[in-house]
């Protein structure tokens, strides 16, 4: 089985062609160029350079979220629209969760962190052993210093991994020794982590259509956030 992956979440864009037991490629790019510039460029030549033509690809899958809102709608929009196009099984991946797969052999808890702005990070927690994930706890919208809390009464070693890791690991303060930041080349989500997380899902079944493909978001945007706030609209 064969896997496009895709992910757009934050600020860096990847896309991975994948087997089940073996990474055929990925694209990276980290530059700050709109996704919608790069993501479709780099499937197209991914394929090319190794000679999978879409047609030979039996499933897609995309960090559905949490992340940036118009990053996150990039990358499902895109997804949505090569599936319908190839009439193909969608899989959609927790960000936080496909992070988890970057640390896979690196026995202890992965702390998955994305900056969701105004003091909050996006968060999930799993414990990984060998090549088996177990997650820890839902994903969510938490306070850094709540978060920081949590942390304190831990003794096994716990990774931050993530785009908002490195911005977290120095802002909070106290925090227990066990507490690491994964190395360059593991912090950032990427596409071939989308891509391990999704074989699970697919040999669970757990796939959609493109309609029911649908952006995931622990909170509301910003614009809206600021309407209810000026309307008195609680939250």
């Amino acid at each position: 089985m064969t896997v496009l992956a895709m992910d757009t979440s934050a600020k860096a864009a990847s896309v991975c062609l994948a087997e089940e037991d073996k990474i055929i490629g990925e694209f990276f790019i980290n530059t700050g160029l709109t996704h919608s510039q790069t993501l479709m460029p780099m499937a197209e030549q991914l394929c090319k350079n190794a000679g999978v033509p879409l047609d030979n690809i039996d499933a897609v899958a995309v960090n559905a979220g949490p992340g940036s809102f118009t990053g996150v709608r990039i990358g499902v929009a895109a997804a949505k629209g090569l599936a319908f196009a190839h009439d193909l099984p969608c899989v959609a991946v927790s960000t936080l969760e496909s992070m988890a797969y970057n640390m896979l052999g690196c026995d202890g808890v992965v702390c998955a962190l994305m900056d969701a702005r105004c003091g909050q990070v996006y968060n999930a927690l799993f414990r990984v052993t060998g090549n088996r994930i177990e997650r820890l706890c839902d994903d969510r919208a938490i306070a850094l210093s709540e978060l920081q809390k949590e942390l304190q009464g831990c003794t096994e070693r716990v990774v931050f991994v993530g785009d908002g890791a490195a911005i977290s690991f120095k802002s909070a303060a106290d925090l227990p020794a066990c507490v690491r930041l994964a190395p360059m080349n593991k912090v950032n989500q990427t596409a071939a982590s989308v891509a391990l997380a999704a074989f699970e899902r697919l040999k669970a079944g757990d796939t959609c259509t493109p309609a029911e493909l649908m952006p995931v978001y622990l909170r509301l945007p910003q614009a809206q956030r600021e309407l209810n706030k000026r309307m008195g609209v609680q939250p």
